[in-house]
């Protein structure tokens, strides 16, 4: 953990350059390695064809992230990673704003380690720096 998750409504797929965001968002993340390991750091997004928004009157779009992680970090380090990475989403998203209507979010998920099950070797190579 952590995992960056983004929807996005598929009419501003051609404009949001998906690819770019998670290099910001991973830099955000990668910088906080001793808080959150390398190795498990993943991100994905899911592009939604089937939507509406407001009244349905404007083509209007979204973008909402969620930010995963696993139970025991401090509300300070909670509150920094989360308004950093909410920063890197507006800016990025910023000119796509300034053309069209378009609502940004993003929210932290925090759960229990009792219900997470993992199996990962990628955290030995970064160990091994």
């Amino acid at each position: 953990m952590p995992h960056f998750i983004v929807e996005y409504t598929d009419n501003i797929k051609d404009e949001m350059n998906i690819v770019e965001l998670f290099e910001k968002v991973h830099e955000i993340l990668i910088a906080r390695h001793t808080i959150f390991p390398i190795g498990g750091i993943r991100s994905r997004a899911i592009e939604l064809k089937d939507y509406r928004m407001a009244d349905g009157a404007e083509n209007d779009a979204f973008v909402h992230a969620v930010l995963k992680i696993g139970a025991g970090r401090s509300e300070e380090v909670k509150k920094e990673v989360c308004e950093a990475l909410f920063e890197v989403i507006k800016d990025h998203f910023s000119i796509i704003m300034s053309k069209r209507y378009l609502a940004l979010s993003m929210e932290l998920y925090e759960f229990s380690e009792s219900g997470s099950y993992k199996q990962n070797n990628i955290h030995a190579r970064f160990k091994k720096e």
